[in-house]
């Protein structure tokens, strides 16, 4: 072994203290070697109240002056204007994390932080970069052979999912929780497939307002909360559907061509001939079959009485996300313009249905390969809604990992425990790197659970103690909940293994790109090119052009 590295007993030595309890040098603010350190403690710090079950909400006040109130990690990075290029990466990668498995975004940036506070502390006690990234390489090929150790439970291919999910969305609703699952429960497995396979693009999510949220059901097909124009209000079989995002009537009058008028006749011509053109594109709509529209956009109602007239029931879109998604499982295009499309979306009927005082508009499909089932949500609020839908989501994909991977493990932060119990065992008995880089990352996993107990309004370090004493009896089902220690199969709160698998596989990589980064060097930018971009500032134009003033030069 090389003499310049410290040795297994050294090195914890001059390690000392936890890094969170250093103190500040005198300028005020910490000195890091770590230069992405500070800007992903900040991330962290933001997202950090929003962990597990009792995490709390944020008012998010978008660009575009929306308040939107949510306890969700990815919507809350999502909606941060990040100028630090290290935040932004883990930003990205959490985001990847989260469209790849569905959840684990907070996870990821807390631990990432954690593993990073104890690299800068062991990089401070003098081991070299290279060996600290090797290392915790090797510690997380660790973790990740440990961890199927842990799974105790599986979701068999014919039993109910709702045991499993319940923990996946208690985490992100704050009521209704045990109805909702089984809602979500439900429609899992009536889209299933005979094979066993699972699509989660074949369960549609209806937001309606109005009611509460235990007035909210499962609808066959898809369901959208579209406004039903016209006297055409059903299409019992064959329907063929065309999407517009366009005004269904004459064109916008923001349109460039300007019409010149100069007499009444000049107007009335214009007026008849504009009808005729209205009705020759609704006549081929219906030359071409649609007996469905769907429309993004103002309602003409005389494009409306040409509507019934031809039997075409005209739909509403409320969003552009409802007409997006129809677009996607109908597989045609968004059209610009009243043209039938070349290959029209196909179902077998579309009706509407009343809910309560709401209603909304159902696709049916007869077909395999279409979506099943719809979960219509019902909410007096749209930040209530939003974050009903938002579990309903972590459900769905919560499932999907399953189907993929049918393992469990102790969820409560037990998981991090008895991962951080077997690091510590294994490392105390490693030299110099691996072992003291082991029981860093055994100190990272721990600050999980502690987070968890910290939201939940407990004495974190009391809870701790116990909990880490119970981990060394053998005991590792001991999680946290909101009282204190619980076990975790008498309380049902399950991780899915595949998604912790990806999220430590997703922190490793982070933290070890950001320990190979030494310096965060900005661009200075060009003036020159600022000026190009700007021809009409201020200072463009006091600045006279480089010719002017050899002129004024000359003269003088």
């Amino acid at each position: 072994m090389d003499s310049r590295v410290p040795s297994a007993l050294e090195l914890p030595q001059r390690l000392g203290p936890d890094p969170r309890d250093s103190p500040k040098s005198p300028g005020g603010g910490k000195q890091y070697l770590l230069s992405s350190m500070a800007a992903v403690q900040t991330l962290a710090s933001v997202v950090r109240p929003c962990y597990g079950p009792h995490g709390r909400q944020k008012l998010l006040v978008t660009t575009r002056g929306e308040t939107v109130c949510t306890g969700h990690a990815a919507a809350i990075l999502r909606a941060l204007d990040l100028g630090h290029p290290a935040a932004r990466f883990l930003r990205e990668a959490a985001q990847t994390q989260a469209e790849i498995s569905g959840d684990g975004t907070t996870f990821m940036v807390l631990l990432t932080e954690a593993l990073l506070e104890q690299a800068e502390h062991m990089l401070k006690a003098g081991l070299p970069r290279s060996q600290l990234r090797e290392a915790y390489a090797t510690a997380t090929a660790e973790v990740l052979n440990m961890l199927p150790s842990l799974a105790i439970r599986s979701l068999g291919p014919l039993e109910d999912p709702t045991w499993a999910l319940h923990s996946v969305m208690n985490t992100h609703i704050l009521s209704h929780a045990d109805y909702l699952t089984r809602l979500v429960a439900q429609a899992c497995w009536a889209s299933k497939e005979l094979d066993g396979s699972f699509k989660p693009e074949h369960i549609g999510v209806c937001t309606l307002r109005g009611g509460a949220l235990e007035d909210s059901c499962l609808l066959p097909g898809l369901a959208m909360s579209g406004k039903l124009c016209g006297q055409v209000a059903t299409v019992l079989s064959g329907a063929r559907v065309a999407l517009f995002a366009c005004p269904f009537g004459p064109s916008s009058p923001n349109a460039p061509a300007t019409i010149c008028l100069t007499s009444l006749d000049d107007l009335v011509k214009f007026r008849k001939e504009s009808e005729q053109i209205l009705e020759q594109q609704v006549a081929l709509l219906a030359a071409a079959d649609i007996n469905v529209a769907v429309v993004w956009g103002g309602i003409d109602e005389r494009t409306l009485a040409l509507a019934d007239k031809y039997g075409i029931m005209v739909i509403q879109a409320n969003s552009r996300r409802e007409i997006v998604y129809l677009s996607e499982v109908f597989g045609t295009p968004l059209l610009t313009g009243l043209l039938p499309p070349q290959e029209p979306g196909r179902c077998q009927k579309v009706y509407r249905q009343e809910l309560g005082e709401g209603s909304t508009v159902v696709f049916e499909w007869e077909c395999t390969g279409s979506p099943a089932i719809t979960l219509v949500l019902r909410g007096a609020t749209v930040e209530g809604l939003r974050g009903a839908q938002q579990a309903v989501y972590y459900g769905i994909d919560a499932y999907f990992q399953l189907c993929q991977d049918p393992r469990l493990i102790p969820g409560a932060g037990a998981t991090e425990m008895a991962l951080a119990k077997m690091l510590t065992d294994k490392g105390r008995k490693l030299e110099a790197p691996n072992g003291p880089a082991f029981l860093a990352f055994a100190r990272a996993l721990r600050s999980l659970p502690k987070t968890l107990a910290e939201n939940a309004g407990l004495a974190a370090s009391d809870v701790m103690a116990e909990m880490c004493g119970d981990h060394q009896l053998g005991n590792f089902l001991i999680g946290v909940g909101a009282e204190g220690k619980i076990n975790v199969a008498q309380e049902r709160v399950w991780d899915t293994l595949r998604v912790k698998a990806q999220g430590l596989r997703a922190v490793a990589e982070v933290v070890l790109q950001l320990l190979t980064i030494d310096e965060i060097v900005v661009a200075k930018r060009n003036p020159t090119h600022q000026q190009t971009l700007n021809p009409g500032s201020e200072n463009t134009k006091l600045r006279p052009p480089p010719t002017r003033k050899k002129i004024l030069r000359k003269n003088k």
